[in-house]
């Protein structure tokens, strides 16, 4: 049998004060992927406002996700050498000052510096706060939870974004989607340094500064490539974006291998259940947000559903996944193999997307519940391949093991959304009458666009034409990722079998004994 941190000694048990410094964590993990979404209803006023050209809208859109995804790799490797709470507490301070900054940006130029500025402090948090989970909880079962409870925390975060931009929008300016950010960095400002403890690497070695520009090339051109895939196809600028990324990739992994003090070390990925759980990971937001990119469209353009709607409508999936982790966790700790529980996950996944394959062009209720399984089977997936990816790795390197994590989450997620965008675009295509005008034949906004403008029952049907044709795209990507999550419970059943996570000793872990105290350095 294979093990994964194979001590045996008694593990240290979370008390309240560990409970508790999990809470304080939740307040930046929520803020970081409510962030992805919060302009969703606040860009029709900024635009009103400011007047960004169309450019600057994109980068206003677009900068905070790809500074984040850029930095996340850089970020957990400097978390492990100055302190996950040391660069916790920076990244709090620098993503309360930006938000203030974009609350009461007066020109487009100001607006996208401060995203890029979140886009930043956003990287030191999302892996520091992960990292910090790995350390306060060493009790397998206790951490199984903590994570359950981060997973979800996470998940919600990025649909309650949208829902209370809307709100705020509405009642307020558009700042005020921007200073919501604020008392939760300064109440976690405030009690970080009474509850969290201070941990990092004892001996991490010289920091290969080469390392950070090799990342971030190779990060960013492929995210920004397969994210403009499924709006505006295979264009070649796009696809040499993702080739020149992919070859910086392959220079830094050269770079990792070869260097005597590697950015990202490279035993992380010798550690049993590491590597197959990134890459399952991967996969998993493959899938959460490959199904975004339709039922969005679909709850606005198909149903007509205002934007404010679509966001109420899309927050009851979550009713499921709250509790999908919890009782994930549970199964695990009362013996039930982590392997079949992943691939449970996946086919409870695939039978989500299976439900939205069956969608007509009037099918709320089947697309909610649609989403609702597919999001609690990846939530399911999620949480325990992160509990194995952190528990295989050192303590010492937490930090690089979780901004692993969420860079290949971030990879998953833009791929899904290129890769069966792309098919659900090439169905819409085929679908939609030649004789439709090209801006028609685009998209299904174009064609709404188009329909409004055209007279009586030439406008009617070309709009029913586009939104059925739209759901047979969708259909088409749902059977697309019907095959993907089927495949990845296979991989899951056979690659994660048999592998352990056993508790282990605090005080016997290079870098731990720091994580005792909470005023350690």
């Amino acid at each position: 049998m294979r093990t994964v941190s194979g001590m045996t000694t008694n593990p240290h048990r979370a008390g309240r004060r560990e409970w508790t410094a999990l809470s304080v964590l939740m307040l930046p993990l929520l803020l970081v992927s409510m962030d992805v979404s919060v302009l969703y209803f606040a860009i029709p006023e900024i635009s009103a406002d400011l007047e960004p050209s169309g450019t600057q809208q994109l980068w206003i859109f677009d900068i905070y996700g790809f500074v984040l995804a850029g930095l996340l790799m850089t970020m957990g490797a400097v978390g492990d050498r100055v302190g996950r709470r040391r660069l916790l507490l920076v990244g709090a301070a620098a993503f309360g000052a930006a938000s203030l900054l974009a609350a009461y940006a007066h020109s487009a130029e100001t607006l996208i510096a401060a995203r890029a500025v979140l886009g930043v402090g956003g990287a030191t948090l999302m892996p520091s706060t992960m990292a910090l989970v790995r350390t306060m909880f060493t009790d397998p079962a206790q951490r199984a939870k903590a994570i359950g409870l981060w997973s979800g925390v996470m998940t919600a975060g990025i649909a309650l974004g949208s829902v209370m931009s809307g709100v705020l929008v509405e009642h307020f300016w558009w700042g005020s989607v921007f200073l919501v950010n604020l008392p939760a960095m300064a109440l976690l400002l405030a009690l970080g340094p009474v509850l969290l403890p201070e941990s990092k690497n004892p001996s991490p070695g010289r920091f290969d500064l080469l390392s950070v520009p090799l990342s971030m090339a190779a990060v960013l051109p492929v995210v920004y490539g397969l994210k403009e895939l499924p709006s505006e196809g295979w264009n070649v600028r796009y696809v040499m974006a993702i080739t020149v990324g992919l070859l910086f990739a392959a220079l830094f992994v050269h770079r990792q291998r070869t260097t005597a003090s590697p950015m990202i070390p490279p035993a992380l990925f010798r550690g049993h259940g590491f590597s197959p759980a990134l890459v399952l990971n991967t996969v998993s937001a493959f899938g959460m947000m490959g199904s975004a990119f339709f039922t969005t469209q679909y709850l606005q353009s198909v149903l007509g559903k205002s934007a404010l709607e679509a966001a109420l409508w899309s927050l009851l999936p979550s009713v499921l996944i709250g509790a999908a982790a919890p009782a994930a966790a549970l199964l695990v700790q009362r013996g039930a193999e982590r392997a079949y529980v992943v691939t449970a996950g996946f086919v409870i996944a695939a039978c989500g997307y299976g439900l939205l394959a069956l969608a007509g062009t009037d099918s709320l209720w089947p697309v909610l519940t649609a989403c609702g399984v597919m999001a609690s089977g990846i939530v399911i997936v999620m949480s325990l391949l992160t509990d194995l990816a952190l528990s295989s790795a050192p303590v010492e390197q937490a930090g690089s093991a979780s901004s692993l994590l969420e860079t290949g989450t971030e990879f998953g997620g833009a791929l899904g959304m290129a890769a069966l965008g792309s098919i659900g675009t090439a169905v819409y295509r085929h679908q939609i009458p030649d004789a439709a005008p090209a801006a028609a034949r685009e998209t299904l906004g174009g064609a709404l666009t188009v329909a409004a403008e055209l007279p009586g029952r030439a406008g009617d049907a070309l709009a029913t034409a586009a939104r059925e044709a739209f759901t047979s795209g969708m259909q088409g990507a749902a059977v697309a990722g019907v095959v993907v999550l089927l495949g990845a419970g296979g991989l899951a059943a056979v690659g994660l079998r048999h592998i352990r996570i056993r508790p282990e000793a605090p005080t016997e872990n290079a870098g731990q004994a720091d994580a005792l105290s909470p005023s350690g350095v």
